[in-house]
């Protein structure tokens, strides 16, 4: 017994120091707020300071290599206008995920997420105009990107889905094409199928290899065509999570969202997402995790005003599509509804970390 104990110890410290290569895919909110919680369990870079409220010391906290896939299809607020002035990719989300992985996220969300009130500036957030002044400095957004994380000294890598100027479209449910992420979120019509212009538009190497080499990857939370589907129409990508060892998972959505989710429950978000996995049809997730807690009355009559209501588990259905639910508490109540990032990091790391032990003993 001693012998047994002494070597899951020495299994749980070699876990620790090889830790796991984690991707995690999305865009808006969603993914930003998913990176908070990932962050933590970063191990910290040469020479940094440990965060403040850092899980590193702990078991099962460990992550060796983070990287956050970014859409680029925004064309709304100042993300459009830089896109339409400057030709370049929208850096909105893009600079949602760097606060969020930043070493000092109180104060640079200050500076980062500060937005202009006045003059030709208005509404032009710093962070947008900061990208926008490196892209052109290095004539490449991916690497202007790249040069603003080592700058913010950032706990992991952040790669736009691709470093093509693309459009959205949408086949709307009455035959009609609209175009535009803006228009397509402001239809009252449903999304038949989701495309890209230009539809060969190909991913950076680093996110391919960066998949490739995961051993947990995730989808999600976010708005399931415009932060979620978006990446998958990236030629290469889905046939990447397809052909991936690592442990996938599909983190759903909290509530349905006006045009673009309404009445659809769980199962049905994860169908959606395979309508739309390019050639492949080889599964791309292994697990879902689902929130099944209550939300408060106040909260769920304000959502109710927009016809938004919690997703339904419907768990056998998912069971069905061969992806296996993890149901709980992931729901964390403020002015709006928002994943509890520590809930959710915690529990995709230990998914992750389970199917390492499994292989590690296999071998």
């Amino acid at each position: 017994m001693k012998i047994a104990v002494k070597q899951a110890a020495r299994d749980r410290e070699g876990e620790q120091a090889a830790g796991l290569r984690v991707v995690a895919i999305g865009g808006g909110t969603g993914l930003s707020t998913l990176l908070r919680g990932l962050k933590r369990y970063v191990a910290n870079p040469a020479g940094a300071q440990p965060l403040s409220n850092s899980h590193c010391g702990e078991e099962l906290c460990q992550i060796r290599d983070l990287a956050a896939v970014v859409t680029v299809t925004d064309d709304g607020g100042s993300s459009g206008r830089l896109r339409e002035d400057l030709q370049m990719l929208p850096p909105g989300d893009v600079r949602n995920c760097m606060v969020a992985l930043s070493e000092d996220e109180h104060l640079l969300s200050k500076l980062f997420q500060f937005r202009f009130g006045k003059g030709d500036l208005q509404g032009h957030s710093f962070g947008n105009l900061f990208l926008a002044a490196l892209t052109h400095i290095t004539g490449d957004f991916a690497q202007a990107v790249q040069m603003s994380s080592q700058i913010l000294a950032t706990r992991g890598r952040i790669y736009p889905a691709t470093n093509t100027n693309v459009t959205l479209a949408a086949l709307m449910d009455d035959g009609t094409i609209v175009s535009g992420e803006t228009s397509i979120t402001a239809s009252k019509k449903s999304i038949v199928e989701l495309m890209i212009e230009p539809a060969t538009a190909q991913p950076l190497p680093e996110t391919l290899e960066a998949i490739a080499q995961a051993d947990l990857i995730s989808l999600g939370p976010g708005s399931l065509y415009t932060s979620l589907i978006t990446n998958l129409l990236v030629q290469g990508i889905p046939e990447a999570l397809a052909n991936s060892s690592a442990t996938r998972v599909f983190v759903c959505n909290l509530m349905t969202q006006a045009n673009e989710s309404l009445g659809l429950s769980a199962s049905q978000h994860i169908e959606k997402i395979l309508q739309h996995r390019g050639t492949t049809r080889r599964p791309i997730f292994d697990y879902a995790i689902i929130n099944t807690a209550p939300i408060s009355p106040s909260l769920l009559a304000r959502y109710a005003q927009e016809g938004q209501m919690p997703i339904e588990a419907d768990l056998d259905r998912i069971r069905s599509l061969g992806v296996e639910p993890i149901v709980g508490n992931f729901v964390h109540e403020g002015d709006v509804l928002r994943h509890d990032h520590d809930r959710v990091a915690e529990r995709l790391l230990e998914l992750g970390l389970a199917r390492t032990r499994l292989a590690n003993a296999l071998s």
